[in-house]
């Protein structure tokens, strides 16, 4: 049900809309890993390697995408919060009718590249027909992917967090389901992993389309989901393209990394593989709490109210420090069981604890980048998260380069590099946020 978040308690509204945003990445990011522990654990080293070498580049396009719907989204919750619902419907279909056409001329122009962009990466050659062909089945599902995140960030853009959250646990269940049929069952191997992943992915944005369309009377537009508005595109361009930018930098900074990785041999991919999952549910629960903070700024942005603005940064930030050290206490327990979900191999495992055991002291620093991040998109200064992505992943890049080849310090050298991107990104986001701190306090 949708929500105005510009009325009660922030600590209380930001609170039961970040639960649910979280434990839906977290569901994602479920039936993502399921891939790779039934990979691993059924088929094979080489086939997990291939399945990780693909995701980094998948997730460069699919952030893009959802890159463009977060910033589509930001348009709606100010539209939303101020109670301008025939610009807000008009955004909605103008977005729509341009992200489908959009993900499918990216899905003809990736399905065509995909060997030589693999090739660029160093993909060892043992493996990368097997990663060609993961890749390309699982690009035929971004249109899919498109609309089932075009529709949850605008249903959370108006406050509706938990509609999202029970589609895609739906989706992960078929997911495992189908991982398991497919793999186990008919031995498709990373070919039924990712038919698996495309079927579930229709199925959620079937499921998404069908509740908007009975349950949201602002959203139940008809025709008028053909509706093309000139007047609107440039606006929604400019967010939507900058934060599709931003969310595509960090990826691009990981597919840096994953080409440095590669050159240590399959091993150490594979472990990258596992310690990336991982990661995944350390960053992106914190990156959504900082999208949750975006969605109340954004509203209460659009009405007016900025003291709850300042509110939802404050209370967002603690959630962000109270996760991030919790987290990296856990992974300091538990790295060697963690690592043993994704493979038996000593050597892979061994490479693995040794990054967690490092990376869990870091997790608290991108809690706080994110969270900055999280305010700067909701006042609508997408610009600056693009400058601070870009300042981490040129600093990330640059310094794992040096601490590897350089200094020869192997897998290790992944968490330093990290951190210096993070502390880079920190640099650079500061003085912008002393700078609006009048803008702020109104």
């Amino acid at each position: 049900m949708i929500n105005d978040m510009t009325k009660g308690k922030i600590f209380p509204v930001l609170m039961k809309f970040t639960i649910p945003l979280v434990l839906g990445n977290l569901l994602q990011l479920t039936y993502n890993a399921v891939d790779s522990i039934i990979v691993g654990r059924y088929v094979g080293t080489d086939a997990l390697a291939a399945v990780g070498t693909s995701n980094p580049l998948l997730t460069l396009i699919i952030l893009f995408v959802q890159g463009i719907c977060l910033g589509a989204g930001i348009l709606v919750g100010t539209l939303y919060g101020a109670k301008n619902y025939k610009t807000l419907q008009r955004e909605v279909s103008t977005a729509m009718i341009s992200g489908v056409a959009f993900s499918l001329v990216l899905t003809t122009i990736s399905f065509a590249v995909a060997p030589a962009l693999l090739a660029i990466l160093q993909v060892p050659s043992a493996i990368r027909q097997e990663a060609i062909i993961y890749l390309r089945i699982l690009m035929c599902g971004l249109v899919f992917n498109f609309i089932y995140n075009f529709f949850a960030s605008t249903l959370r853009a108006m406050g509706d967090s938990k509609s999202p959250l029970y589609f895609l646990g739906i989706s992960a269940l078929i997911n495992i389901v189908g991982d398991l049929i497919f793999v186990m069952v008919f031995s498709m191997e990373t070919v039924g992993c990712a038919v698996s992943t495309v079927l579930s992915e229709a199925l959620s944005c079937l499921l998404c389309w069908r509740y908007i369309k009975k349950k949201i009377p602002v959203l139940n537009l008809g025709k008028q989901w053909f509706v093309f508005d000139k007047d609107l595109i440039k606006e929604i361009i400019q967010y939507g393209f900058v934060s599709a930018l931003q969310q595509s930098t960090v990826q691009l900074g990981k597919l840096g990394i994953q080409g440095i990785v590669n050159t240590m041999g399959v091993t150490a991919t594979a472990a990258f593989t596992a310690i990336n999952r991982v990661d995944d549910y350390a960053y992106i629960p914190e990156q959504n709490i900082g999208h949750a903070m975006t969605s109340v700024m954004a509203q209460n942005r659009g009405a007016g109210e900025y003291k709850r603005v300042r509110a939802a940064f404050r209370v967002g930030m603690i959630i962000e420090l109270i996760y991030g050290a919790a987290l990296g206490i856990f992974l300091l327990m538990f790295a060697n069981p963690v690592m043993r979900l994704f493979t038996q191999d000593e050597a892979t495992i061994f490479l693995g604890e040794q990054y967690l055991h490092l990376i869990a002291w870091m997790y608290v620093v991108p809690a706080v980048t994110n969270g900055i991040q999280g305010y700067f998109r909701g006042m609508g200064d997408l610009k600056i998260t693009l400058g601070s992505s870009l300042m981490n992943m040129g600093a990330r890049v640059f310094a794992c380069i040096l601490l590897v080849f350089v200094c020869k310090m192997g897998m290790i050298a992944l968490p330093w590099s990290y951190l210096i991107g993070w502390g880079t990104m920190m640099l650079y986001e500061f003085p912008f946020l002393v700078h609006n701190r009048n803008r702020f306090s109104n």
